[in-house]
């Protein structure tokens, strides 16, 4: 029997043979986007965020003001969307451009 580990892969873009695992893990990280907030941090899943600016909410009638704390964002896969939860407003999504890490 095989261990998953032990199968080697051929990788077309450097030329090389290596595992199976390691050309997988290359690939993911090759895949994943970068967000980062409006002074250039890198933003991950559950990060707090404050806001730079008031925003309106389209659909709730209602402004978030600057300086406003968000917890716990979630990142889309989009390089410049955030998924938000905030008290009041279901699906909020922010512009990476507007917060900073906090």
């Amino acid at each position: 029997m095989t261990d998953s580990n032990d199968e080697y892969v051929y990788d077309e873009e450097s030329g090389e043979w290596m595992p199976a695992s390691e050309l997988a893990e290359r690939q993911r990280a090759a895949t994943q986007v970068e967000v980062r907030d409006s002074v250039g941090n890198l933003l991950a899943d559950g990060d707090q965020v404050t806001l730079i600016k008031d925003l309106d909410v389209k659909g709730a009638g209602q402004t978030l003001k600057r300086g406003t704390l968000i917890k716990s964002i979630r990142l889309t896969g989009d390089d410049q969307e955030i998924d938000c939860k905030f008290d009041g407003i279901k699906g909020l999504v922010l512009r990476a451009e507007f917060v900073r890490k906090r």
